[in-house]
């Protein structure tokens, strides 16, 4: 666990880690766009236990931003919503030591408020009646849908495919789609605009959420305290209650 205890006790002394390195300055983390609400919340927490930091954020498709990594794009810490991501990153020498598993989410089904479709299941969603947005096959949660489809033996005939799960359920809420499929957060964080469908195959594809320090970071013992804060007692807190499940 981190340790703050300077800057309560002793505004002179230079907040430090556990392991007495000190916090604060600046750092910009790149993290999946199903993160957004739980990572703002999380870095104004960060930056209120230790003073003089500011957490940036830059959220998009994990994809997209371990591209923009790889092409150089600077960032102190990488969270991606799967271990494919980051595991290219890690080959690519990007990273810091080893990621930490923080959270893990799975898809459920989202449609317009009172699901004027009927849609009860998966594979009500084969229907090509109804108009369904999905994720992008590279993207995390278009990886997870290609694994339910082949589980279910199921094809969407998907009016479009997005590069985040965030344009998704975007598609649905202004009315563009009938019908998407999200994670369980995003439907919980989208509260009355949509309704949820869960269904029972969406165990076939949990994604697992790593989050690691950046080799070329400017500022490695803030980042680090960073993602130890996101994997610690208050990030589990956090993810739980927006609906994440443990890795």
């Amino acid at each position: 666990m981190l340790v703050g205890c300077s800057s309560q006790s002793d505004p002179g002394t230079p907040d430090v880690t556990s392991d007495g390195n000190a916090v604060g300055g600046e750092i910009t983390v790149f993290a999946a766009a199903s993160l957004r609400a739980t990572f703002t919340d999380l870095g104004a927490r960060f930056e209120a236990e230790h003073p003089g930091t500011s957490v940036e954020f830059s959220f998009a498709g994990s994809s997209d931003l371990a591209a923009q990594l790889i092409s150089g794009a600077p960032a102190d810490v990488f969270a991606s919503a799967d271990t494919k991501n980051m595991t290219e990153t890690v080959d690519e020498g990007l990273v810091a030591g080893e990621p930490v598993d923080f959270a893990s989410n799975t898809l459920t089904v989202v449609t317009a408020p009172g699901n004027p479709f009927g849609i009860t299941s998966f594979a009500d969603l084969a229907n090509p009646d109804v108009l369904t947005v999905i994720c992008a096959p590279q993207v995390p949660c278009g990886a997870a849908t290609a694994t339910v489809e082949a589980a279910t033996g199921r094809t969407i005939p998907a009016v479009s495919e997005e590069s985040s799960v965030t344009d998704v359920l975007g598609k649905v809420t202004s009315g563009q789609a009938d019908a998407g499929l999200v994670y369980v957060t995003d439907a919980s964080g989208a509260g009355a605009a949509v309704t949820t469908v869960p269904f029972e195959e969406s165990s076939e594809a949990v994604n697992i959420y790593p989050i690691a320090t950046l080799s070329g970071s400017g500022n490695p013992d803030t980042a680090r305290a960073f993602t130890e804060f996101v994997a610690g007692p208050v990030g589990r807190d956090v993810l739980g209650r927006a609906g994440f499940a443990a890795p």
